[in-house]
């Protein structure tokens, strides 16, 4: 690590950032105030957010104009199955119907889905709310899902992508990616075996040349050295963009949290060199930018109190000018009325904001989380555990300080009551990590490559220190 903060003690290190107790408590009155309704309130105290001014960028190998601020269509709201058994849910479909009207009305054209997203109900239902526009006011982006072995033959995988189109209810796919390349024991075998082997990369681009596929790109998650070799096939394959993972903590500590991450400098950098333009994936890692330590909150919103500290991750992404579009899951209408303020129109960062922003990774190291981006790619689990609430509870008792280290802490009743309290409430009792068997059928599909077995034994034996008081 490079920052010039490490090594510092935890008090020493907040006396020099200059935060005292008053600009902590403020910044979390600030940043902590959230609710369902807190996007309508914004709008009339911000005023209207403009339906004319999205950025918009351009994709060279076919003139497309993107917005710069893309749909994920990971994270669609649910609502619970009535009757149905405890965790069972269905996608609110009137909700997405009018999180895309919205979006469409305001100039977000670019709606990124997969046969994998929303337990394989994303697709029907962005398919849904997207057929009551006029096919030429969007642009479809989903994938070849094919991570499970089973679906590694032709046949398998030629069903998944016809069922695509079906289920987005079109005749043409805009942007189709091969899913998560990169990862795995032996990337270049699972690659061969999901893309190669099958005949399934020769088929797409022979359907991109009949024009039912319009761009043909990949998604990327792993290891370093397949990246470059997926880069070495531009050539013959004439890559239309790459999603990546970017965002100012990425840029240059992806590697030192995770040795098989690439950072994002790397990245973006190879791609730049190729004219291969960028999609973002995880501007706000997993929603972890967006609920940072409260100090670091504090930190940001004194640099600019009328912004939300999750829009500094947003501009920093667009900021960059080989950026298509930057991707996010926007569950809730003041998700996207925010961002839709961040980029309407985008003000890039200047070099000072970056400066600041890197400074701000730099401290972020000294409140390390579970690099988990709520993904749910590790679901489900064969012994019913919810492993992402189990450790974004955990992420979040960090951010907020309710991790104490003994008894002798400070704050140690208050957060001892706040960590298992909270894990009750957010994680039911047989969901929770004392379930976990070891069996290690979650962390082959992490894209972060998360230990998840090791992660879960290490909650669960502190949340049982923390109930008999031997920390």
């Amino acid at each position: 690590m490079n920052s010039k903060h490490s090594g510092l003690g935890r008090r020493e290190f907040l006396k020099r950032l200059g935060l005292g107790g008053a600009a902590v408590a403020a910044a979390g009155a600030t940043v902590g105030c959230s609710s369902q309704k807190q996007g309508d309130q914004g709008e009339a105290a911000l005023g209207p957010i403009p339906t004319d001014k999205m950025t918009h960028r351009t994709t060279p190998s076919s003139g497309d104009s993107v917005s710069l601020l893309g749909y994920g269509c990971m994270r669609w709201p649910t609502v619970p199955v009535e009757g149905g058994e405890e965790g069972e849910d269905r996608i609110d479909q009137d909700e997405v119907n009018r999180l895309v009207d919205y979006a469409l009305e305001h100039g977000v054209n670019y709606f990124d889905t997969s046969p994998a997203y929303c337990k394989g109900r994303s697709e029907t239902a962005t398919g849904i709310a997207l057929a009551r526009h006029p096919r030429d006011k969007y642009f479809i982006a989903t994938k070849l899902s094919n991570f499970a072995p089973q679906t590694f033959s032709r046949e398998a995988s030629m069903k998944m992508y016809h069922d695509s189109f079906k289920a987005l209810q079109t005749d043409y796919i805009d942007y189709y990616l091969l899913h998560s390349v990169g990862g795995g024991e032996d990337p270049f075998e699972l690659f061969n075996k999901r893309y190669v082997d099958n005949g399934m990369l020769d088929f797409l681009v022979k359907e991109r040349e009949a024009g039912r596929i319009r761009h043909l790109g990949f998604s990327f998650h792993g290891d370093v050295k397949f990246f470059d070799y997926a880069l070495s096939l531009h050539d013959k394959y004439k890559w239309d963009f790459v999603q990546i993972q970017l965002n100012y903590f990425d840029w240059q500590h992806a590697h030192e949290i995770n040795p098989s991450n690439v950072n994002a400098e790397y990245l973006y950098g190879e791609l730049e060199k190729r004219g291969i333009p960028a999609v973002i994936m995880e501007p706000l890692l997993g929603g972890r930018l967006a609920k940072v330590h409260d100090h670091v909150a504090s930190r940001l919103k004194q640099q600019e109190p009328d912004r939300s500290v999750a829009s500094w991750a947003f501009r920093y992404a667009g900021s960059f000018p080989d950026v298509l579009t930057v991707l996010s899951g926007m569950t809730y209408m003041e998700h996207l009325q925010d961002n839709l303020r961040s980029f309407c129109p985008l003000v890039p960062l200047t070099d000072s904001d970056l400066d600041y922003l890197y400074e701000t990774a730099d401290i972020m190291l000294q409140f390390p989380t579970i690099p988990c981006n709520d993904c749910k790619y590790c679901m489900p689990c064969p012994y019913g555990i919810d492993i992402p609430s189990i450790l974004l509870h955990y992420n979040k008792c960090v951010n907020e300080g309710n991790v104490p280290e003994d008894t002798q802490a400070a704050n140690y009743r208050e957060a001892r009551r706040a960590f298992l309290v909270g894990y009750d409430r957010s994680v039911p009792k047989l969901r929770q990590a004392s379930h976990c068997t070891g069996c290690n059928q979650c962390s082959p599909h992490c894209p972060q490559q998360i230990n998840i077995p090791g992660e879960l034994a290490r909650i669960d034996k502190y949340a049982d220190n923390l109930r008999q008081g031997k920390l």
